[in-house]
């Protein structure tokens, strides 16, 4: 099975100049123990440790860990009291992501344009000069709780101000090299609003869309629209549920999260044999397929560079597009409640995401909700 990538037109282009994005900077998750989840991260996917903010570096409020790998780089917040924000976001939606952070090249400019187009403020620019160089951060509202952060680096050497450098390499690398995409989970009706949002204010176009038809099985579906720039270096796609005769995972989702949010973030890997094989050596649980999807796989897909007996014992999936083919995973959800999961995706030629995936993974979901009680 095939798939088509929709271009922006000319007109819609001249409508809305899209803010100058460079790429995604880093993501932010809002935890409950920032120690015990830097401890999986380092450990479990491979990261290593930057840097630290807390009690030792004056931080009074929270505890925060900044761990990077290649050009993926994440932060881990934790609250150290019982009223702060951060703690409340945790009581509500367990651990998940609070900030998307967007690299721009002028920190002001792109604030300045999204507030006049619309976005709501969660603080306006910030400009810190230190021994680092100049940094400036600006930041505004998206789905739920979720905010996107706006950061300029002028040659900016740390992270962000208040962090000490704690550099702790992994123990080796597992190849995890950057942000595909990030998928948001939005409440049923809601999705046109939110690509309305990122057109209108943002400038991103429809890259690609999904129907009922294209991600369902018997039981549930969704419907999915993915939002980009023009250079692809940002994509965010926007799910809703759709109606079925049991809940969809998107529902699954808003039930437990309690609000719109991200419900997973794919990262590339330039060899995703050996980038699985390490993360399932290290404890990372991922979803299965049924050998038949494997036995068929050959035909659908034709020749590739991969053995399809390695690709079945890892559960690796495969799907093919008019520029080449990708292979995919997704992870179990990575906290207790059944929220927020990642993806390792490696592309080679495909720009898609899998459409002729949909099935096998929507049923492999499915299976992980009915043990869940949740189907």
């Amino acid at each position: 099975m095939t798939e088509k990538t929709l271009t922006v037109s000319k007109e819609e282009a001249k409508l809305v100049p899209e803010i100058a994005v460079d790429g995604f900077d880093h993501i932010e998750f809002y935890v409950g123990n920032a120690m015990q989840a830097c401890y999986y991260y380092h450990h479990g996917f491979g990261f290593d440790i930057l840097g630290f903010r807390g009690l030792e570096t004056g931080e009074r409020e929270s505890a925060s860990y900044v761990l990077r790998q290649d050009h993926v780089t994440i932060v881990l917040t934790s609250a150290l009291g019982p009223n702060s924000p951060i703690a409340h976001h945790v009581h509500e939606h367990g651990d998940g992501v609070k900030v998307i952070g967007l690299k721009v090249r002028d920190a002001k400019e792109a604030f300045d344009t999204v507030v006049a187009r619309g976005a709501k403020v969660v603080h306006e620019p910030i400009t810190t000069q230190d021994e680092h160089g100049t940094l400036v951060c600006a930041a505004v509202h998206t789905y739920g709780d979720t905010i996107h952060r706006l950061v300029e680096r002028k040659n900016y050497s740390a992270f962000m101000p208040g962090f000490k450098n704690t550099h702790k390499p992994a123990a080796s690398k597992i190849g995890l090299a950057s942000i595909d995409h990030c998928v948001g989970n939005v409440e049923v009706g809601r999705m046109e609003d939110w690509v309305e949002f990122y057109k209108s204010v943002f400038g991103f176009y429809v890259y690609q869309q999904f129907d009922a038809k294209d991600i369902s099985t018997q039981y549930s579906g969704l419907v999915s629209k993915v939002m980009s720039n023009k250079s692809g270096n940002i994509k965010l796609p926007i799910n809703e549920p759709s109606a079925g005769i049991r809940k969809s995972q998107i529902q699954e989702y808003l039930d437990y999260y309690l609000a719109p949010g991200v419900q997973h973030i794919a990262i590339t890997t330039r060899d995703i044999i050996h980038t699985v094989g390490e993360l399932k050596a290290r404890g990372v649980e991922f979803l299965t397929v049924p050998q038949a999807y494997y036995d068929a796989l050959p035909e659908r897909i034709g020749e590739i560079d991969e053995d399809f007996k390695a690709l079945a014992k890892l559960n690796i999936l495969v799907d093919r597009d008019d520029d080449g083919y990708l292979l995919q995973i997704f992870t179990k959800p990575v906290q207790d409640r059944p929220t927020l999961f990642f993806e390792v995706i490696q592309r080679k030629g495909c720009k898609g995401f899998g459409k002729g995936n949909f099935k096998a993974l929507f049923e492999s979901i499915e299976r992980d909700q009915a043990k869940r009680g949740n189907l």
